[in-house]
């Protein structure tokens, strides 16, 4: 790597650090915000948290071609911006029609960035550093989003609004904070917008089309599906409705396996990327499959002994503990692969196209938890997860015999790959 591209990645990491902060100001207070400070109800706070996602899923289709046409930075501005607006104005929302446009925008300002910063690391990493600087993003994302909703449980208080006011405001103020860090970056890129934009127009046009013939990305998104149903969308939903119900423990206690979690992956992120950067990316993926197997399994049989309360809150806290460290082995795994999947003018696009995965997943996961925890279905609903788990293993493995050596296990210390010197045709 060198020295331009070291600078713009730190500028890049600083920047997205000090964004997670402002989330994790506001984030664990969203449905208490609507439901019980604004009084709008359960009802209501759900339709507000569905128009977020809602919102991601219509700009992210069409994110990719802009962020490859015209480059990640403006895409950055532009959601950082639009997401400001809506986090400032959700602080404001008194009633519910303004409560779920403020959630779209905000949603649909977040939604850009993520691909627009995947894309600027991958522009600013080479194949060799790219596994360690997407660990450090994420390393920097959850330990944000730690620190800033230990800070706004400080200020929160449910007996005045204005307090969930200044969490937004706090919010809306780490965005412009983001605009204006990625706009000092320097991109190292040899090659310009006007470059990209001087592509044949059949390739452009035929963006997704392309993709869609790529198998190994398909079966990467199938494999990104099942992953993100099977944890992250479980989190809100079936999970912590398991832990209430069956498991028995108290909601506070939530609280402290999220807060294991969190501690996991601050505390292993490092610890396990020499490891998972000798390894197939593939088998390292299918680990984590078995890892995730062992955590549901975990999570069932803490309802199990549910009358055993120490042993059963172990077993819970356990499971979100193996939840973490699963997710500490695939942030140097799963966003290199899709860089490394992409061809040079459609990074964006790939990046794009796994986000939209992402959020399908993070929609339906809760949906589905939610509606077998409705149902009393709590033996279905493990069965379903463990299943899934094992999927991802099966998944991972199957993806492994496409992937070309240097894809499933890129050469250490070796100079870039992508992005490539382009020069217009004279």
């Amino acid at each position: 790597m060198t020295t331009a591209m070291g600078a713009a990645l730190r500028r890049i990491q600083l920047g997205n650090a000090l964004s997670a902060f402002g989330n994790g100001f506001t984030v664990p207070f969203l449905f208490v915000y609507v439901a019980q400070v604004r009084g709008l109800g359960a009802g209501t706070a759900g339709v507000v948290l569905s128009a977020f996602a809602a919102a991601a899923l219509v700009v992210l289709p069409f994110t990719g071609r802009t962020i490859d046409r015209r480059g990640p930075v403006p895409v950055v501005l532009v959601g950082a911006v639009v997401s400001a607006v809506g986090s400032f104005g959700f602080g404001l929302s008194s009633d519910a029609p303004m409560a779920v446009l403020c959630s779209a925008v905000l949603g649909a300002g977040i939604a850009v960035i993520q691909p627009a910063l995947a894309t600027l690391i991958v522009w600013c990493s080479s194949t060799a550093t790219r596994s360690r600087a997407f660990a450090t993003q994420f390393f920097l994302n959850n330990l944000g989003l730690g620190i800033g909703g230990l800070l706004g449980g400080l200020i929160v208080d449910t007996a005045h609004p204005s307090s969930f006011t200044r969490l937004f405001a706090i919010e809306a103020a780490m965005f412009l904070v983001l605009a204006a860090v990625v706009a000092t970056v320097r991109l190292p890129r040899t090659a310009t917008i006007e470059d990209i934009a001087d592509a044949p127009a059949e390739k452009a046009t035929r963006g997704w089309r392309a993709l869609l013939a790529d198998r190994a990305m398909v079966q990467l998104c199938v494999l990104g599906a099942v992953m993100f149903f099977a944890c992250y969308g479980q989190f809100e939903s079936g999970l912590s409705a398991f832990a209430t119900e069956v498991t028995r423990i108290r909601p506070a206690t939530l609280g402290v396996a999220l807060a294991a979690n969190t501690a996991v992956i601050v505390i292993a992120q490092f610890v396990v990327l020499g490891p998972v950067e000798r390894r197939r990316r593939s088998r390292v993926i299918a680990a984590v499959g078995l890892l995730w197997t062992v955590a549901w399994a975990a999570a069932g049989v803490s309802g199990l002994i549910h009358g055993h309360r120490a042993w059963a809150t172990g077993a819970i806290i356990s499971t979100y503990a193996l939840f973490g460290l699963g997710e500490a082995l695939l942030s140097p795994t799963m966003a290199p692969l899709v860089a490394d999947l992409a061809p040079a003018r459609m990074v964006g696009q790939y990046n794009s196209a796994f986000a939209l995965v992402k959020q399908l997943a993070l929609a339906v996961g809760p949906a589905v938890g939610g509606a077998l925890a409705g149902a009393g279905l709590y033996g279905a609903y493990i069965v379903l997860l463990l299943v899934c788990s094992l999927g991802i293993t099966a998944l991972a493995l199957r993806l492994g015999k496409r992937l070309s050596a240097a894809q499933d296990l890129p050469p250490r210390g070796t100079v870039p790959s992508r992005p490539e010197p382009i020069t217009s045709p004279a």
